[in-house]
């Protein structure tokens, strides 16, 4: 089984972006962690991340192809991108959405997300963690549908 994992603008700056907000954690750092998960539940994970909607698209584009499922931080584009949702769509291919941040505790403009409704679920505010319960929760359900 093999699941993409998909950043998002800015994410690559994590560690270092408002700490405050997203936490001292680096992009790398919870690629580390996310591989020891994927171990554990012997999925193989294939990383990527962009601050270009476009790229992103591609990315998406590719899963539809070699993945069976997405863990997907959209960052900002999460709010807007009818791009990235008509995407995912698509693809078919089951989607997880993960934000670091409450996005329901932050601006007004940050509690919409247009890619939700193609995705199965989601998982946000809980710092780096979301990763890590996002591609568990992915996994039980491609299984229990398997």
């Amino acid at each position: 089984m093999k699941v993409m994992v998909i950043d998002g603008p800015n994410l690559n700056l994590l560690g270092s972006r408002e700490p405050a907000i997203y936490g001292g954690t680096s992009l790398g750092e919870i690629r580390a962690s996310l591989g020891e998960v994927a171990r554990e539940l012997m999925v193989d994970l294939e990383f990527f991340q962009s601050n270009g909607e476009g790229e992103l698209i591609d990315a998406i584009h590719r899963a539809g192809e070699v993945a069976d499922g997405i863990v997907i931080n959209p960052g900002a584009y999460g709010h807007y991108s009818i791009a990235m949702r008509d995407a995912l769509a698509a693809v078919g291919v089951p989607a997880v959405e993960v934000h670091i941040s409450n996005v329901y505790a932050r601006e007004e403009f940050r509690s919409r997300s247009v890619i939700a409704p193609v995705c199965i679920g989601g998982v946000w505010g809980f710092g780096s963690d979301v990763y890590e319960w996002g591609l568990r929760a992915l996994i039980k359900k491609l299984r229990d549908n398997g």
